[in-house]
């Protein structure tokens, strides 16, 4: 059986972290070996990196600091995590991938595509995923719902403003409307378990439910 490599993708607070949750335990379910991960994160370094990332002052780092850091961070995870697991014939669930650094730095903020694109290149190379699920939320809904993690927890992001997470969700939504065989537009603004249909009937659809 083939890996599979499933990224999931979208503004804060669109909900990423509940439907990955249902999603690894309904392919488990299924008999798939999944490998759930993060970035960035998802290894010792990357991990590391989130943290000089995602905690501060929005303004410490440059976007293009900020693409080198996740791609840094990617490097690793690529190598010691995502591979390995794909090669042994896992799903490998992904909490963000090489559409957030498209995104963040080089929509919202002002990092030349032209590096991101010689990064995801030479450091993606082929690994790109199967299929990827965008969440899409209006920003301003977004982040009244970071509000609940409480103060300075991992809230570098949201600091940002509110034009920053505007031009945010074009960015994915333009990535996705450019790639829809491997991406699926999600409606972020319905209820958990509606969210979760619309995954899972996607999931299906594209022949891997």
């Amino acid at each position: 059986m083939s890996g599979l490599f499933i990224t999931l993708e979208g503004g804060e607070g669109a909900g990423k972290s509940t439907q990955i949750l249902r999603l690894a335990s309904y392919l488990r379910d299924k008999g798939r070996d999944v490998v759930l991960t993060r970035e960035p994160g998802g290894t010792k370094g990357g991990e590391d990196i989130r943290n000089l990332l995602v905690n501060g002052e929005p303004g410490k780092w440059s976007s293009m600091a900020e693409a080198l850091l996740n791609y840094a961070a990617r490097a690793g995870h690529l190598q010691d995590v995502i591979r390995p697991a794909l090669e042994d014939g896992k799903v490998v669930l992904c909490d963000r991938f090489m559409d957030s650094t498209r995104a963040y730095q080089g929509v919202a903020g002002d990092c030349p595509m032209s590096l991101i694109d010689e990064l995801e290149n030479n450091v993606v190379g082929k690994t790109r995923p199967d299929l990827t699920f965008v969440f899409d939320l209006d920003p301003e809904v977004g982040l009244a719902r970071t509000k609940m993690r409480g103060v300075g927890v991992e809230d570098r992001y949201e600091r940002k403003g509110l034009l920053f997470h505007q031009k945010l969700r074009q960015g994915f939504l333009t990535i996705a409307h450019a790639d829809t065989k491997r991406c699926v537009i999600l409606d972020a603004s319905l209820t958990v378990d509606q969210v979760w249909s619309s995954l899972l009937e996607a999931l299906k659809d594209r022949g891997h439910g």
